[in-house]
C-alpha cells in the first residue's frame, strides 16, 4: 500500500504542451495531464490498454479515425495498439489509466 501526494512528484512534458505526473503500480500506471490549448499529440499507439477521463476543458480525439469531442465528465476506452491523437482546443486537466504499466513514462526514481 501506498499512499501518494501528487504534490511531490515531479512532471514531465512528454510533447510540447502535454505536462504529466505518473504514478506507477505492478500493473499500471495512472497519468495525470495538463495539457495547453492548442497542443497536439500526434497518432501513436502502443500496447496498452488506455481509460481517459476529462476532468477540465474540451479535447478533439481522433481514435480509428473517427473525431470525437470530449469534455468534463467524458471518457473514452482505446484498446491496445490502436492508432489515436489528440489536440486540446481549451486547457485541458485528463485523467488517464494504462494498463499494463507504462515503463516509458517512468521516471529514473520509479
Amino acid at each position: 500500500m501506498s499512499f501518494i501526494d501528487l504534490n511531490t512528484i515531479e512532471g514531465k512534458e512528454v510533447v510540447p504542451g502535454f505536462n504529466g505526473k505518473f504514478i506507477h503500480s505492478d500493473n499500471m500506471t495512472l497519468a495525470f495531464w495538463t495539457i495547453k490549448a492548442g497542443h497536439s499529440l500526434p497518432e501513436h499507439k502502443h500496447p496498452h490498454e488506455q481509460i481517459a477521463n476529462v476532468i477540465e476543458g474540451k479535447i478533439e480525439l481522433i481514435v480509428r479515425e473517427k473525431k470525437q469531442i470530449l469534455t468534463k465528465g467524458t471518457c473514452i476506452i482505446i484498446p491496445a495498439n490502436v492508432p489515436h491523437s489528440g489536440k486540446a482546443i481549451t486547457d485541458c486537466f485528463l485523467i488517464d489509466v494504462f494498463y499494463p504499466v507504462r515503463e516509458d513514462l517512468k521516471s529514473k526514481k520509479d
